[in-house]
């Protein structure tokens, strides 16, 4: 068995690529810190390959995909993605086209490409990570709330063209609450609420992708604030949530947005 992991150099993907190691699979890494990757594959051993790519540039894109042609990939997780914090008419626009391009763009070529392989086959996992951040709207992180929505509601609809196929592949899309990763200090925040650790969150969305589940929302506290959030007012919820993110601050004191 062989899985393909974008964003594979730390947190959640990093967590996925262990753990699929240690069940005996094959994996092929990618991301943009070449060292990085050249140390797991050392730490992971034989049947790990790596590429690197960044996945904002769309040729990069294209180059996994080439990268991975006639490789029999059984599972593919899109993971890589990054947030940004702050008032949408003061975040970097270059910033936010990037992000958009790894959360969104990158993720839908590499699902539709490798989708149309695994229907030829008749089977195949995909897990798309997304957050809870896509059942919502948001405030002060109004791009990556936007982009995790696309997420989610693309894999909604896969999922539900693939059961009217009566097909045997599978789509999981893992919609974490806060998450103690890298993501909190690319973004710029951090969380007022303890966040679950990177190798919790892999082994939940793992187990729900392998039982063929479409959701995977780690925690019940934050199943519950999922579940909840379709009963409220969009209004209501916005500024519950603006609230919510306008309490993700630095040590002292101040919001700041992405620098890179």
């Amino acid at each position: 068995m062989k899985a393909l992991i974008t964003g594979a150099t730390s947190g959640i993907g990093q967590s996925i690529a262990e753990k699929l190691s240690k069940k005996g699979w094959d994996v092929i890494l990618t991301g943009r810190n070449e060292k990085k990757l050249n140390e797991l594959k050392e730490s992971l051993g034989s049947g790990t390959e790596i590429i690197t790519a960044n996945l904002s540039k769309r040729e990069d894109v294209y180059k996994v995909y080439d990268f991975c042609k006639g490789k029999n990939i059984d599972m593919l997780v899109n993971n890589a993605g990054y947030g940004l914090f702050g008032k949408f008419d003061e975040t970097d626009l270059d910033d936010e086209v990037n992000m958009i391009n790894v959360n969104i763009t990158a993720l839908h070529i590499l699902t539709k490409l490798f989708l149309r392989e695994f229907k030829k086959r008749d089977s195949g996992i995909i897990l798309n990570v997304a957050s809870a951040a896509g059942f919502m709207t948001g405030p002060l992180m109004a791009g990556y709330y936007a982009s995790k929505n696309y997420v989610l509601r693309l894999s909604l609809a896969i999922y539900e063209e693939l059961r009217r196929d009566r097909s045997k592949v599978s789509i999981t899309v893992l919609c974490p609450g806060p998450v103690d990763t890298n993501f909190n200090n690319r973004a710029g925040v951090s969380f007022s609420v303890k966040p679950i650790s990177a190798d919790y969150a892999a082994e939940f969305a793992l187990k729900k992708a392998f039982s063929g589940r479409l959701l995977a929302v780690p925690g019940f506290t934050v199943w519950l604030g999922t579940w909840g959030s379709r009963f409220m007012p969009h209004k209501m919820l916005s500024a519950i949530v603006y609230n919510i993110q306008k309490a993700k601050k630095t040590a002292d004191g101040k919001e700041k947005a992405l620098k890179k």
